[in-house]
């Protein structure tokens, strides 16, 4: 742990003393996050879940050249699991270069290398089902990290982005990622995607999952936004034997040959831009989501899950605060969970 320590202060002693050599712009970014969830059907804990951390880290920029280093601190008396899992207090969260190329007035060309999210859906609560687990949801869970290199294209309006990512240091188990955005000069934003685990079975006996998702945003006046996301998941029909000695299992259990998942979410967006709503709200969301056959997803039989779920979500942005607030369903439709996340930003 001292070394971690001693690692990251040198990290951002030398990010910051890059300021004075860089010609091009170099700024220090950095956010501290509070989130709290409360199931109320959880009479064991005050609150289900909580965590406090702080991101810090430094961006460059500059004509030919981006990058980004940021580094994620846990306090030391609060849990570090999210989603199931353990991370190190201190960790390398976001890390990558990005090479561009200008080929015309029109066209652009860029190679990123590192490792990146991708803000898919930009939904309050669901979504994201190009790259998440489907059983995943929950506060502003919209985005998603890859370990990539990425080949990127710009023409005009549309965006078009080939990733090839990896999940271990041999690059043997890995995803192909293939992602098209189109922002239209009317309030029209459109992506459509493809996914699927093309390197697995190079070195394993593994199923390819193919998923295919569109979003898509609409602005019918400029203070309120529909928006809604679908997606087809499908895993081939092969009959592949679990015992075999390189066999690698599905990235989620519920990845069943032949079988077709077809989720959606539909939401509103109310954003005033002015007057007394303004000062009360920055946005007022809300969603359905459905999935069709829920309880296939999850291994635990005694429990119950609606095909269904839904959210409300408050936000308000305040100088360089944002403080979001959200009342969602779990697992069935009358059961109520509550979820408070505080973002304050420093630049």
């Amino acid at each position: 742990m001292k070394f971690t320590r001693i690692a990251s202060m040198l990290l951002i002693a030398g990010m910051a003393s890059s300021v004075f050599a860089a010609d091009d712009s170099f700024s220090l970014k950095g956010n501290v996050q509070t989130q709290l969830t409360k199931s109320i059907a959880d009479d064991e804990h005050n609150f289900s879940s909580g965590w406090i951390r702080a991101n810090v880290g430094g961006q460059y920029k500059s004509e030919n050249l981006d990058g980004l280093i940021m580094l994620r601190i846990f306090a030391p008396e609060f849990g570090n699991k999210i989603e199931g899992k353990n991370y190190d207090k201190i960790l390398a969260d976001l890390y990558w270069a990005n090479y561009k190329w200008n080929l015309g007035d029109k066209d652009k060309l860029n190679l990123k290398v590192g490792r990146w999210k991708t803000d898919w859906s930009q939904s309050t609560h669901f979504g994201t089902y190009l790259d998440k687990d489907l059983t995943k949801r929950g506060l502003w869970m919209r985005d998603y990290s890859h370990n990539a290199i990425e080949l990127g294209w710009i023409h005009g309006l549309s965006t078009l982005n080939i990733m090839f990512a990896t999940q271990d240091a041999y690059a043997n188990k890995g995803y192909v990622r293939i992602e098209e955005d189109m922002k239209f000069t009317f309030p029209l934003e459109v992506k459509v995607g493809y996914r699927a685990n093309h390197g697995d079975p190079i070195q394993y006996t593994a199923y390819t999952t193919h998923r295919v998702a569109t979003y898509a945003s609409y602005n019918i006046i400029p203070a309120f936004r529909v928006y809604g996301e679908y997606a087809c998941i499908y895993t081939q029909d092969e009959d592949l034997s679990a015992t075999a000695p390189n066999y690698l299992a599905p990235e989620s259990n519920y990845f069943k040959p032949g079988i077709y998942f077809q989720p959606f979410y539909l939401g509103m967006d109310f954003a005033p831009k002015s007057g007394i709503l303004n000062t009360l709200m920055s946005n007022l969301m809300v969603e359905w989501e459905y999935i069709n056959k829920r309880d296939n997803l999850y291994p635990i039989a005694e429990h119950t899950y609606d095909d269904w779920a839904w959210t409300v979500a408050y936000v308000k942005k305040i100088a360089s605060s944002k403080l979001q607030f959200s009342v969602y369903s779990e697992n069935e439709l009358s059961d109520v969970g509550l979820a408070f996340r505080l973002t304050t930003t420093f630049k």
